[in-house]
């Protein structure tokens, strides 16, 4: 692994539990701030440094919100990184843990996914002499407290790191707003902070993102997210005729509904991009008179009009519709994956960066975008109305591609 040399705020994080330092007082360090700022490396090597200092033949722990996702954001860089500058590794993949030694010391480090609230009772038992939590704000507060709890050993520490969320979060509500009550040492990161990033990477990283998520993401703000939900939509630029070509797939996303609008999209792939190239929508309180599920199942093959369709991705709450296409087995159906916030991020992201493309027949979906928009109570949700168009293609995205999944394990010693 090529190291550029750190900047000021990074070799403050590697430092910082020093006993030289005033800083090592601290019971806890808290590092939040922009994407891409330079936080994680170097705190997961602090974290791994303290700890061959501090103790030997002890039990450590790496948090991220599944164990892929931690495995791929931390343990990977890290071990490599450990190796460069002298530890010795031992990595145990089946058991989610690594060994690290060094000279006569060695500790154990275990991987765990923090995903939901069932994951609270997984890392209980455990004696641990600290916890680095990766991206903290994706976790449930009662995993991170568990895990917490579990830190009963004479000076250790714990480590947070994360992007910022909503203001109410209850992170930046019981920690950050609290470092002082907490015995927190803070830290808040910018772009500017991570050496490694070229000019030209920031100014990409300004381009994917807008509104709150600009504020969050690229200024490191925490901050409550308000108006559209997509404004960028309302850019002419954004919208596009049907391609002409052979489009080499083609996929349906689906948000039933009976009282509420039912919205599906054909999608057409050309090249590496995703296009809204048709879709149906049905409201029944504008046309009077509701649909069946074989009524909407008719509405879906005239759609798809014969075309080879390789998925039909459905809302997962919609189990009688799902049913009704698998028993009619022209398509294959599969639930889609729901959650909002990420999905509304994904969809966002795959917007700009031009991988899926709304064509301007779409004029349902069209006149959502300018619609759809903020919930203003506190919480990153978005109004429940004119959202229909918005979730179907939300469901595409998520399930349809961005295929892989996190998959979820853990590890924990006995008692």
């Amino acid at each position: 692994m090529n190291f550029v040399p750190f900047s000021k705020k990074q070799l403050d994080v590697l430092s910082w539990w020093s006993p030289s330092r005033p800083s090592a007082k601290f019971d806890a360090i808290i590092c939040d701030g922009a994407v891409r700022s330079g936080k994680t490396l170097c705190m997961s090597v602090s974290f791994i440094s303290w700890a061959m200092f501090a103790f030997d033949n002890h039990s450590f722990a790496i948090c991220g919100k599944t164990i892929k996702s931690v495995k791929r954001n931390v343990a990977v860089p890290l071990l490599n990184a450990l190796r460069d500058i002298g530890f010795d590794v031992n990595e145990k993949i089946a058991s989610n843990l690594f060994e690290v030694s060094l000279n006569d010391r060695k500790n154990t480090f275990y991987l765990f996914g923090g995903r939901d609230e069932s994951s609270a009772a997984l890392i209980q038992g455990m004696t641990l002499s600290g916890v680095l939590f990766d991206e903290v704000a994706l976790m449930p507060r009662s995993f991170v407290e568990q895990a917490i709890a579990r830190c009963s050993v004479e000076n250790s520490k714990l480590w947070f790191n994360c992007n910022p969320e909503y203001p109410q979060h209850w992170f930046h509500r019981e920690w950050i707003k609290k470092t002082k009550e907490k015995n927190a040492y803070y830290l808040h990161f910018t772009m500017n902070d991570n050496p490694s990033l070229s000019k030209k990477i920031r100014e990409r990283y300004k381009t994917l993102y807008s509104g709150s998520f600009y504020d969050r993401f690229v200024l490191g703000k925490w901050v409550a997210t308000e108006g559209l939900v997509y404004p960028f939509m309302s850019d002419d630029k954004m919208l596009c005729d049907v391609p002409e070509g052979n489009f080499s797939e083609f996929a349906v996303s689906c948000d039933y509904g009976t009282v509420n609008p039912a919205s599906f999209g054909l999608w057409g792939r050309l090249g590496d991009t995703w296009y809204r190239i048709d879709e149906y929508y049905y409201n029944s309180r504008v046309e009077g008179s509701s649909r069946t599920d074989e009524e909407h199942y008719t509405g879906l093959c005239r759609l798809i009009n014969n075309r080879n369709i390789s998925t039909v991705v459905v809302d997962p709450s919609a189990a009688s519709f799902i049913e009704v296409i698998r028993r009619h087995g022209k398509y294959t159906v599969k639930p889609a994956k729901n959650n909002v916030l990420d999905g509304i991020r994904q969809t966002s992201t795959a917007l700009k960066q031009g991988k899926i493309k709304i064509c301007r027949n779409c004029r349902d979906s069209i006149n959502e975008f300018g619609l759809y928009r903020w919930d203003t109570g506190g919480k990153d949700t978005p109004v429940k109305e004119n959202d229909h168009a918005m979730d179907d293609i939300r469901y595409f995205v998520t399930t349809v591609m961005n295929e892989e999944t996190d998959d979820f394990f853990v590890f924990a010693s006995d008692r």
